[in-house]
């Protein structure tokens, strides 16, 4: 049997890693600046991590949502006292396409309605609800599903005001930062004037922080820079350090009823214990706030070098935009200089390293741009 060839793969093979290096099969080491689309928060093979999941593992690594799970409420008192939501429910998920599924579920069962407002250049997941409301259909086509969709321009509230008076909308979901959009940031009047519109119309604010979220902004959630609260907020990625695990916070107006929602998989020990092990070591080591320290230090030298066109982002969410293809730059880093970098569109090469990435890394990986870029 062969895999199913759907993925460009770099030829390297990875067999370990540690904090921001990743080591392949020959030996060579590379510093990991894409961190698996924003997965590693707390940088590769963190050793309260791998104790944790270690021993949980030798008790019991997975059952049912059938019986009680204490780590499940352990996970949601920590999450809560870290993340400024602490009345707010959680519904465990397996990933953020699952997390944004469930809220799509929530916001239709609360309001009766089915049509979603989304914004261009989003991306919200693969499954098929997820992709209706996705624009980005260089990276997947439609699917026709439940929920029926309406894409706007991003920051134009008036676009916003007129779809609402003449759709009947359940909800609005805009994500914290977008990602494979190419790293741009909702305004922060923009935000206040959703959550206006919202209240004033019954309408469901869903902020989808599945890869802006876990302080990667220099917040725990990239929202919370403009002062709002959303109804539903959904999460993945760095929730669990590369074990599946996602979720959605949920507001205390929103009424559970038992099988509303359900998961086989969500919430099970291993993917609970890794999800604690996480939240321990950002409190401990105070990585959000070193998140938001070392992303300025990150932008402004990033702002310093000629050639790049446009630097954006928060944290260490980063976008740098080249008036050119990125293709080659990102090539040369790869090969010649053992750096491992994302990508948004043609133009632009996107950085979502571990938390834990320091002042030395960065003043290593400039020197190797400015080599490459020959700045």
């Amino acid at each position: 049997m062969q895999l199913f060839d759907v993925y460009s793969l770099f030829d390297i093979t990875p067999v370990k890693a540690q904090d921001c290096t990743i080591v392949d099969n020959h030996g060579a080491e590379y510093l990991d600046l894409y961190g698996g689309h924003a997965v590693i928060s707390i940088g590769h093979s963190h050793p309260h991590y791998v104790e944790k999941l270690q021993s949980q593992i030798s008790k019991i690594g997975f059952y049912s949502n059938s019986v009680q799970n204490p780590l499940q409420q352990e996970l949601a008192e920590k999450l809560g006292a870290q993340c400024g939501y602490p009345d707010y429910d959680l519904f465990l998920t397996n990933s953020g396409a699952e997390s944004v599924e469930n809220a799509l579920k929530l916001a239709s069962f609360h309001t009766g309605k089915s049509k979603i407002i989304s914004f261009d250049q989003s991306f919200h997941g693969r499954t098929s609800a997820a992709v209706a409301i996705t624009d980005n259909q260089k990276i997947i086509a439609p699917i026709n599903a439940q929920h029926q969709n309406i894409i706007l321009p991003l920051n134009d509230l008036e676009a916003v005001k007129e779809a609402i008076q003449e759709e009947d909308i359940a909800a609005i979901i805009i994500e914290g930062i977008q990602g494979i959009g190419g790293i741009r940031i909702p305004k922060k009047t923009f935000l206040e004037g959703l959550r206006t519109l919202c209240d004033e119309n019954q309408i469901v604010l869903i902020l989808d922080e599945i890869q802006s979220g876990y302080g990667r902004s220099g917040h725990f959630f990239a929202h919370q820079a403009s002062g709002i609260k959303a109804d539903l907020i959904t999460m993945a990625k760095g929730m669990g350090n590369g074990f599946p695990i996602g979720g959605v916070l949920i507001a205390p107006h929103f009424q559970a009823t038992k099988g509303m929602l359900g998961t086989t998989f969500g919430g099970n020990y291993l993917a609970c214990s890794a999800a604690i092990a996480v939240l321990d070591i950002l409190k401990k080591e105070d990585l959000i706030a070193q998140a938001k320290e070392i992303g300025a230090y990150f932008i402004t030298e990033l702002k310093k070098i000629s050639s790049i066109a446009e630097v954006r982002g928060e944290g260490l969410m980063i976008g740098i935009l080249f008036n050119d293809a990125v293709a080659p730059i990102r090539q040369k880093l790869l090969k010649e200089h053992h750096v491992f970098t994302g990508v948004s569109g043609q133009n632009m090469i996107r950085l979502l390293p571990p938390l834990t990435l320091t002042k030395d890394s960065v003043d290593c990986f400039i020197t190797k741009l400015k080599a490459v870029l020959k700045d």
